[in-house]
């Protein structure tokens, strides 16, 4: 066995030590059909044409919570209540000039018809199709773990 192969999980660096930390929020919101909520990034912002899980960043003083709450209430104009947030599982992953650190949660239960207030569009996708939809780096691990629970 050579050094590279005894390595095991240990043979490749995932993050850039030095890179600023940014938390944000995301969440799988699901419906009576098992689908899951996905928007897809806008013309003009970062990743743009990526689908990804809706949320935001998390403000200075916020829980994660607190800012679904806010996130999606700007985003897609529905109110959802912390209490109805369960925790699933987490993301944590180095891009070129940042770390990324988003929890994801799970939701089943809201007021309002989601729908896209900043220009986004919206589709509901069984997680097993979410394979097909290009996606944040970030967020593919995560599709594995939602289509395993779902």
């Amino acid at each position: 066995m050579s050094d590279a192969d005894d390595m095991g999980c240990f043979g490749q660096q995932t993050t850039i030590p030095g890179l600023p930390t940014v938390f944000v929020a995301a969440v799988a919101m699901i419906d009576a059909d098992g689908r899951v909520l996905m928007a897809e990034r806008p013309e003009g912002k970062s990743l743009a044409g990526l689908w990804e899980f809706p949320g935001g960043k998390v403000e200075e003083g916020e829980t994660p919570e607190v800012a679904l709450v806010r996130e999606l209430k700007e985003e897609l104009g529905i109110d959802i209540s912390e209490s109805c947030l369960a925790p699933f599982t987490f993301a944590s992953h180095s891009y070129e000039k940042f770390h990324l650190f988003m929890p994801l949660y799970l939701c089943r239960v809201w007021k309002g018809e989601p729908h896209g207030a900043e220009g986004q569009t919206l589709k509901w996708v069984y997680p097993h199709k979410m394979v097909d939809l290009p996606m944040p780096a970030a967020d593919i691990p995560l599709v594995a773990m939602l289509r395993d629970f779902l």
